[in-house]
């Protein structure tokens, strides 16, 4: 339940954006800039990033919208819901086994070491790729601590996203869905 008496009981980031839209553009360019551009990490990877990151912070809302993006890129149902109830089971390659296992650290305030980054180097990845899960990683313990203070409802449509929503997420961009929300002027 939103925690503004301004917006409605199960207010939306859209809700939230176009009442107070100070920043919300600068933050879906971030978003754009370090979800969609070409990097090293596959869209699919660093939405998955999102999604668990978010698990981890119990924010319904942000894993159930990064879940379905997630989704939109690639990365198989069964892995995301594997990941969620077993880290240590889950069919991970070493790359992103130990991407998820920085981004877990981070997440949960571990003493994050030199060790960890040499795991991403020696399972075949890059300062490079640390740097851009880190990047994912900061974003959505922030995006996680907004939506949930808050107190944002997540969209029933993550639960069960159509071929229509994925293909939607897939075709767009964060910008854009700010620009079709109203809540972003076109620049």
């Amino acid at each position: 339940m939103s925690v503004f008496p301004s917006l409605p009981d199960r207010a939306t980031l859209e809700h939230l954006f176009s009442a107070f839209p100070a920043g919300a553009q600068s933050l879906m360019k971030l978003h754009d800039d370090l979800l969609r551009t070409d990097g090293p990490l596959t869209v699919g990877q660093r939405e998955l990033i999102a999604a668990y990151v978010s698990s981890l912070n119990a924010c319904e809302y942000c894993f159930g919208a990064h879940r379905t993006m997630a989704l939109a890129f690639g990365v198989d149902a069964d892995l995301i819901d594997a990941l969620i109830q077993d880290f240590d089971a889950a069919p991970l390659d070493p790359l992103m086994r130990a991407v998820l296992s920085y981004a877990r650290k981070v997440t949960v305030r571990d003493s994050v070491l030199p060790s960890d980054i040499r795991a991403i180097i020696k399972a075949g990845g890059t300062e490079e790729i640390a740097n851009q899960a880190l990047m994912v990683t900061a974003l959505y313990n922030f995006m996680n601590r907004l939506v949930d203070g808050a107190g944002l409802s997540a969209k029933l449509s993550y639960s069960a996203p159509t071929n229509a929503d994925l293909e939607r997420r897939r075709n767009g961009t964060y910008t854009g869905w700010g620009i079709d929300a109203g809540f972003i002027s076109e620049y």
